[in-house]
């Protein structure tokens, strides 16, 4: 059973854009191979906005894993790459998120999905409607009337080539 899940990726730590080709490298090494990818965006700090901007990405991976076994890996590949969860929302070198699996729905101690913020984040929506132009929660609602909600929130698409490479 292959299962068709999208997963953000952001930092704004230390050289944000090879850390996320890395962690994308890490993801497909471990069973969750990236089919496409959206373009980078820089965006504003969400929730603790005292800090550097981040660098964010969008991507559809194909797995056979489950969502408890990717959220585990999704965690792994952070701690390779020098995450700490020192403070909510603080400074990171990487933050992977599974925002959709297939039409899962969960709630749960560990995992949440559709993904809780989805929703209230430009920087998650924006990337994920580039790749996805009808994605919708699993209950049918369109995710593109949410963009039009957080119209106000700080994300600057970076134009093709400044560090987008691999599959698109």
């Amino acid at each position: 059973m292959s299962a068709r899940a999208f997963l953000s990726l952001g930092g704004n730590l230390g050289d944000r854009r090879a850390t996320i080709e890395g962690a994308l490298a890490a993801l497909d090494r471990g069973g969750a191979t990236v089919v496409r990818r959206s373009a980078f965006y820089e965006t504003a700090p969400w929730g603790k906005t005292d800090q550097p901007d981040f660098l964010n990405i969008v991507v559809e991976v194909r797995t056979d894993l489950l969502p408890h076994d990717l959220l585990a890996l999704c965690r792994r590949v952070e701690q390779a790459f020098g995450r700490t969860r020192a403070e909510r929302w603080g400074p990171r070198t990487l933050d992977v998120d599974i925002l959709l699996y297939d039409a899962a729905v969960l709630a749960g101690p560990e995992l949440i999905l559709p993904h809780p913020h989805l929703t209230e984040r430009r920087f998650v929506l924006e990337p994920l409607l580039e790749l996805e132009p009808h994605a919708a929660l699993p209950d049918g609602r369109p995710l593109r009337p949410f963009l039009q909600a957080v119209s106000g929130q700080v994300v600057r698409r970076l134009p093709d080539g400044e560090g987008a490479r691999g599959p698109r």
